[in-house]
């Protein structure tokens, strides 16, 4: 009687976890809707905050950027180097194209368009566009900051 009790609580088990209809997200979901959130976020904070601002949250301590062919090391250099750059009519835009996460959550990259937009000496609004490539690593808080752009 208890094997047959027993077989038949496995049965419904297997019959209730076979019939659940809604979509699970696996963890490795999670970290590329994580990544697309916090580019998304990144590129929002760059409008409501400035642009200092933005790269000076996002990146960590050891990031590295490259502009023209400079390298700017740090995240206080970051800032600085964005800091030094005209305050007014000016505009950044991005959004990825395509982002990808390694299996552990700890590493991932984006990448897609850009705009910049900015004012020349004369009024007029001078536009740059291009592709952008972000690198992203998981700090030990959790939080996704660049490393790379």
């Amino acid at each position: 009687m208890l094997i047959k009790q027993l077989f038949s609580f496995l049965f419904l088990v297997f019959l209730f976890t076979q019939c659940h209809n809604s979509p699970t997200i696996t963890s490795s979901e999670n970290f590329h809707l994580e990544l697309i959130k916090v580019e998304k976020d990144f590129c929002e904070r760059a409008q409501s905050e400035g642009i200092p601002n933005a790269f000076y949250y996002f990146a960590a301590d050891s990031a590295v950027i490259l502009r023209g062919n400079r390298l700017v090391k740090g995240k206080l250099a970051i800032k600085t180097f964005y800091e030094s750059l005209p305050k007014t009519g000016i505009k950044l835009e991005w959004e990825p194209d395509f982002e990808d996460v390694s299996v552990s959550g700890e590493l991932g990259y984006t990448y897609g368009k850009y705009s910049y937009t900015s004012t020349d000496s004369l009024g007029h609004s001078v536009q740059s566009k291009g592709v952008f490539h972000t690198v992203w690593k998981r700090q030990r808080n959790g939080e996704w900051r660049f490393v790379w752009d």
